[in-house]
C-alpha cells in the first residue's frame, strides 16, 4: 500500500507561486508513475501534470503551460509541482497520485493511490 502526503497548499495572490509537495511511503518510490490533479465543486477531477516512472517523461496541461512544473526526488520520495503566475482560475483542491504503471495517463481511475488533497486559493 502506498501512503501520500501533501503539502505546500494556501492562500496567495494572483501572480505569486507556490510549490507543492507530495511524499509517498510504503512502497519504491521510483516506481511509481506520479501525477498531479486539481478538482473545484462541481467540475471533474482534471490532470494538471504527470511524471512516468520510466523515462522520466512528463506531462503538463495545456491551462498550466508555461506556468507550472513537475519534478521528482526519488531520494526524498518526493514529487512537487511548482506553479508560478498563478491565477485566480487556478484555485482548486490538488491532489497527488500515484499508479503502478509504466507511463502517465490523464484517467483519475488510472491512479490507485491518492492523497488527501491540499486547498491553493487565488485571490485577484
Amino acid at each position: 500500500q502506498v501512503q501520500l502526503v501533501e503539502s505546500g497548499g494556501g492562500l496567495v495572490q494572483a501572480g505569486d507561486s507556490l510549490r507543492l509537495a507530495c511524499t509517498a511511503s510504503g512502497r519504491t518510490f521510483s516506481s511509481l508513475t506520479m501525477a498531479w490533479f486539481r478538482q473545484t465543486p462541481g467540475k471533474e477531477r482534471e490532470i494538471v501534470a504527470a511524471m512516468s516512472r520510466v523515462g522520466g517523461g512528463t506531462y503538463v496541461a495545456d491551462s498550466v503551460e508555461g506556468r507550472n512544473t513537475i519534478s521528482r526526488d526519488n531520494a526524498r520520495n518526493t514529487v512537487y509541482l511548482q506553479m508560478n503566475s498563478l491565477k485566480p482560475e487556478d484555485t482548486a483542491v490538488y491532489y497527488c497520485a500515484a499508479a503502478n504503471r509504466n507511463y502517465y495517463t490523464g484517467r483519475p481511475t488510472d491512479y490507485s493511490y491518492w492523497g488527501q488533497g491540499t486547498q491553493v486559493t487565488v485571490s485577484s
